[in-house]
């Protein structure tokens, strides 16, 4: 697996385990719960955790950006413009030229806005941001975001924090072989087996919080989640046996004295 590195837009990420930071107890948990992981790559929302300004408590105290890759997100923007304004704001803080976007359309299902987020990919991709969409399950849009420039695509696997895991392999496998940029998943993962199976697939990595920072020992299931990836990575390179209808016997019949 030495030689098995993710790449996007010329960046080398060390792990494919990427870690949201909503919804731990404090920041010394969050900084449990990423050691643990393995994770180098945290991302953090500009409109509700502060990480512009220096001068007050500040999640950047405790996860070290020469350490870690910074991706702000623009989770809770409803509108293009919003979104842009606050992949701007974290650019101009010196945060990141990353960013994962997020245009949301519905404040119960926090379903992806289709149309806002391929506006402010396109605007923010001609910015030169490296834009890390979040999106729905569906392959058009998934092209769609690519042939805007986007070096990624983020479909969800359920809806954000619902831990129902992965609802949608069908459309996930189709979303692979539509692009050709690196698929990461992101929402919907609620245990290890979760993780294993996106990874199975043969997506490149995957982004979770509640998944981790709701479990009931958040470090325990962090080092869970990490070893999970890993498994499916493995098994996704080795390639699992075909599916049969019927038994077929594991040891060989020829040769045997009747």
């Amino acid at each position: 697996m030495d030689n098995d590195k993710l790449v996007i837009a010329g960046i080398e990420f060390k792990s494919r385990l990427w870690i949201g930071t909503g919804k731990y107890a404090s920041f010394e948990e969050t900084r449990r719960a990423v050691e643990a992981s393995g994770a180098d790559v945290v991302t953090v929302a500009v409109r509700r955790v502060n990480i512009t300004d220096r001068t007050k408590e500040n999640l950047l105290d405790v996860l070290d950006p020469k350490v870690y890759k910074i991706l702000p997100n623009t989770a809770g923007c409803y509108t293009a413009e919003d979104a842009i304004r606050t992949a701007r704001l974290a650019r101009e803080a010196g945060v990141s030229d990353m960013v994962k976007l997020e245009v949301i359309g519905d404040p119960k299902t926090l379903f992806p806005d289709n149309e806002g987020l391929l506006e402010a990919t396109r605007a923010l991709v001609g910015e030169g941001f490296l834009v890390f969409p979040y999106t729905n399950d569906d392959p058009i849009m998934a092209r769609k975001l690519e042939d805007a420039g986007a070096v990624a695509v983020m479909p969800l696997a359920a809806p954000i924090g619902s831990g129902l895991g992965i609802r949608n392999p069908y459309n996930l496998r189709i979303i692979l072989e539509t692009v050709k940029v690196p698929v990461i998943v992101d929402a919907g993962v609620g245990t290890a087996s979760d993780a294993a199976v996106a990874m199975e697939l043969g997506c490149e990595a995957v982004l979770m919080n509640t998944g981790i920072a709701g479990a009931k020992h958040p470090i325990l299931m962090a080092e869970a989640m990490k070893h999970a990836i890993w498994a499916g990575r493995m098994a996704y390179r080795a390639g699992r046996i075909p599916r049969k209808l019927y038994a077929t016997a594991s040891s060989p019949l020829e040769g045997l004295i009747e």
